[in-house]
């Protein structure tokens, strides 16, 4: 029966060719991400990243997919790109005119996606140009005299050819997402960002089994498994968490035929922002980097604090997970809205009365939801990591990798599934009627 249901995915054409396109577009990324930049020595490039697996450039190399090791076209990645929706977000808050833009509809959000990409050009070039002065910093000595230096022809000949080729493939791999989302599966970005990481796990898997060779012991290897299952299984129940708060629709009478007196639900997800909150932690802490490798008085030190493992990496990982659970649900959700549109309906919460008191009994019941949330988002990002290096594991296997990859994953089977039910055929899950539910608490 499953193998049917699958089976089902080839009988819709409009879903077919979406996830035919979906997987071109992955597949384009994918060989982008093996075109090394001009001027770069490959081979130097990506010792130098296994060097630092466990710092910030494993970090950013999770988030390229492995683009950064080869000092790709695509070696900045999507980053960019978040980091501007982040400024774009915040200037929400205390700039009139773009709270204003986000309250204009469609309208104001194509102008906000416009300043979005114009954002994202300006810190692919601030970046791109500090990776460049980064790479002819590296010479043989940071390589303990095995290998050549990563640049072979430093100058303002290799800057400049640096900035144009990364911010190009920033802006590339930018419009590409945008493209999956409009006329693929999921959304692009996420996606992109899973594509990466699923296709990076199988050969780090592979090197460290082949780097621990004979000094494996069956207690760590449970002991890893059962950390990546139960985290796992701790995103899918959260992510799956609904409260449903009921709703009553007024009965009313229009000519002969009585419309009105249903009963039905408004579902809060336990974890509004999704994965968000962990891309945008991320996101800022590689920014000092990117600050130190342009010689900014101070982030030299704030670079070396901030290194994976240590605690301070870990209390502000989690600190600022915890604070874009908050901004990103209030900036997405508007508890004054819903309860107008609901008062629109002639429908109220029982118990509650419509207007003022609705909003702020939802934005109640939301607070408290998004604080549960973000303690489990913090928790699920955070300890897998510190796990991950007391064994030695690399930092794919971190709980932000598992949390964008199982997050991703339900989405997208979320979409097939609404895809195949509208056209009237059994879901992923079962019969026709089913689908991927969420768990009510």
């Amino acid at each position: 029966m499953a193998f049917a249901n699958f089976a089902n995915i080839t009988k819709v054409p409009e879903l077919r060719k979406r996830l035919l396109f979906t997987l071109m577009m992955l597949a384009i990324y994918r060989v982008g991400v093996f075109i090394t930049a001009p001027g770069i020595d490959r081979n130097v490039m990506r010792s130098v990243v296994q060097r630092q697996a466990g710092g910030l450039l494993g970090m950013f190399n999770l988030f390229t997919g492995g683009a950064l090791e080869n000092l790709s076209i695509f070696a900045l990645g999507i980053m960019p790109y978040i980091s501007s929706s982040i400024i774009i977000q915040l200037l929400g808050t205390v700039y009139k005119p773009i709270e204003e833009m986000r309250k204009e509809g469609e309208q104001g959000r194509r102008k906000l996606d416009q300043y979005t990409r114009y954002g994202t050009v300006l810190l692919s070039i601030f970046q791109s140009f500090g990776i460049a002065m980064y790479l002819e910093g590296l010479n043989n000595n940071d390589l303990g005299g095995r290998m050549g230096d990563v640049v072979a022809n430093p100058g303002w000949a290799f800057r400049l050819m640096t900035v144009i080729t990364l911010t190009t493939g920033t802006a590339f791999i930018m419009w590409v997402g945008e493209q999956i989302t409009e006329r693929g599966v999921s959304n692009g970005i996420s996606l992109i960002i899973f594509a990466g990481i699923v296709a990076d796990v199988p050969g780090v898997a592979f090197g460290y089994i082949q780097q621990n060779q004979g000094s494996l012991q069956p207690l760590t290897v449970t002991t890893l498994f059962a950390v990546l299952l139960a985290t796992t299984a701790t995103v899918v129940f959260f992510e799956r968490g609904q409260r449903r708060i009921p709703i009553v629709y007024s009965r009313r009478q229009v000519g002969r035929r009585v419309y009105g007196g249903q009963t039905a639900h408004l579902p809060l997800k336990v974890n509004t922002s999704g994965m968000i909150p962990a891309i945008f932690a991320s996101s800022l802490l590689m920014f000092p980097a990117t600050l130190a490798n342009l010689n900014v008085p101070g982030m030299h030190y704030l670079q070396g604090a901030l290194n994976r493992g240590e605690w301070l990496f870990n209390v502000a990982y989690g600190g600022l997970i915890i604070f874009f659970c908050f901004f990103y649900t209030a900036v997405t959700f508007q508890p004054v809205d819903v309860a107008d549109n609901l008062k629109k309906q002639q429908a109220n919460i029982p118990g509650i009365r419509p207007g003022k008191q609705t909003a702020e009994y939802i934005d109640r019941v939301l607070t408290k939801l998004t604080f549960g949330g973000s303690i489990y988002v913090a928790v699920v990002c955070v300890v897998p990591n510190i796990v991950s290096q007391l064994y030695h594991v690399p930092f794919r296997f971190g709980g932000t990798s598992i949390m964008i990859v199982v997050g991703v994953a339900l989405d997208m089977a979320s979409q097939i599934e609404s895809h195949l039910i509208q056209h009237n055929y059994e879901g992923l899950t079962g019969p026709r009627t089913a689908k991927i539910r969420g768990r009510q608490v």
